[in-house]
């Protein structure tokens, strides 16, 4: 049975609506952080209930404003940590940073571990994440790390809503074939991929596909979307190449700069995400762009991470 007495979940300013959400599922009143600036902008944390021996879990995707974000997330662990809270585990729907998972140019540092020492430093005794942009990230912590994934609210989404006869999954570079290819392995559909050469940061150019998409209802697999303009070259070379649609998928929608204009100028038919990252207002008034709740996995994921029972059943 859930010790539900002594769960608690707190948030930051990051994506109040989901930690709200996971509480519903949990059943359990979301805790009280009251998080605001100094007028020179320093941040102010306080926790505003007892928390001394409870089991503490902190919804805070660190999404842009990343650092903001970050900090709220580091000062709220440490707040905790001197308030005697038993555990306290980091929820990141949204790995900020992890893109920079490796030193790709001299005198780079490798951000994503940074960050993997801040939040261990500040007190978190475990982390829980959500498609983490490279699984390797998880090596970067000394402490548990939980990496789940969204593909089953993804799957039952397109299992209900697509015609599976005609869809193919296609992954839009090298890198993401494993991810799409088990996709597709679950809705027992053909595999394409897309072969790209990134000239520069956020430009791509689409050299050619590989497979078969004549006639298809295209569906392409990503861990995130941000500038959106691989997407929308993605999507041209699909058409031309006698695909009959393209939907996007992706966990993340950090949707920066003109994504959200590029999107809904472009032939997508629609752009599926989690609610890792909420939308800005025009991405949530865009017809192309539709959300799905993870809340339900991540409380089943807290559920478990607080009465020591095995998460594995989640990583799908």
């Amino acid at each position: 049975m859930m010790r539900a007495e002594r769960l608690k979940v707190l948030t930051g300013n990051a994506n109040p609506a989901l930690a709200r959400a996971i509480c519903t599922e949990l059943g359990i009143e979301l805790g009280g952080v009251e998080v605001k600036s100094f007028s020179d902008g320093e941040i102010w944390v306080q926790i505003e209930e007892n928390v001394r021996g409870n089991d503490v879990f902190v919804v805070q995707p660190t999404c842009t404003p990343v650092e903001r974000h970050l900090m709220e997330l580091i000062l709220i662990i440490d707040a905790l940590k001197r308030a005697s809270a038993d555990r306290i585990t980091a929820v990141l729907p949204y790995y900020g940073y992890a893109r920079q998972d490796r030193k790709d140019k001299s005198r780079v540092p490798i951000s994503a571990k940074v960050v993997a020492s801040m939040l261990e430093r500040a007190g978190a005794n475990r982390i829980l994440s959500l498609d983490l942009h490279a699984a390797q990230i998880q090596g970067f912590f000394d402490v548990p790390v939980d990496h789940l994934f969204s593909t089953p609210v993804m799957i039952d989404h397109f299992r209900n809503n697509g015609d599976l006869d005609k869809m193919i999954v296609v992954s839009p570079d090298a890198g993401g074939v494993e991810r799409a290819r088990a996709f597709a392995k679950r809705l027992e559909v053909p595999l394409a991929i897309i072969d790209k050469r990134r000239e520069q940061p956020n430009v791509a150019e689409v050299l050619h596909i590989i497979g078969d998409v004549d006639g298809l209802d295209c569906l392409i697999i990503d861990d995130l979307i941000d500038t959106a303009g691989t997407l929308v070259k993605a999507t041209d070379a699909l058409l031309e190449k006698g695909a009959r649609s393209v939907t996007a998928c992706a966990t993340h929608a950090v949707l920066s700069g003109p994504a959200v204009e590029r999107i809904a100028c472009s032939r997508l038919k629609e752009v599926v995400f989690s609610d890792s990252i909420p939308l800005r207002p025009e991405a949530a008034a865009c017809g192309r762009i539709r959300v799905l709740s993870v809340a339900r996995l991540l409380a089943r994921a807290i559920q478990s991470i607080h009465e020591e029972t095995s998460v594995s059943s989640l990583f799908v």
